[in-house]
């Protein structure tokens, strides 16, 4: 099973980040949060401190290019085996940078690939 570490999960619950918390959940993956705010979605605590993160397979990003820079060093430091670049994500100099580390990228919907049963890489 691959644990997943969501970046940019929301407390709203018409947000894509925590619809996928949800889904994930749902498929017995092994879900973890980062965000913003502290709270809960479900049984998963949403955190604000990545040192409480270890032995993530996969990132799915929920955060714009923009603020993704922030998040280069932490996000390579987890040593994740793929990051998913959802719609609104994506960002060829970050494909660049975790292709140097030998992380595979994948520009695809977390959404998608849990409905479709293609998100086990």
């Amino acid at each position: 099973m691959c644990r997943t570490l969501v970046l940019g999960a929301s407390l709203k619950t018409n947000r894509y980040s925590n619809m996928a918390v949800k889904r994930l959940l749902n498929h017995n993956i092994e879900t973890e949060a980062f965000g913003l705010k502290k709270g809960n979605i479900g049984d998963t605590q949403i955190k604000t401190n990545f040192s409480e993160f270890q032995n993530i397979h996969t990132v799915t990003l929920y955060i714009g290019a923009g603020r993704q820079p922030n998040y280069y060093g932490e996000i390579l430091k987890l040593k994740p085996k793929r990051v998913i670049f959802n719609p609104g994500t994506e960002n060829p100099e970050f494909y660049k940078i975790l292709k140097d580390n030998e992380i595979d990228i994948e520009v695809a919907c977390t959404l998608v690939l849990l409905s479709t049963n293609q998100y086990h890489s």
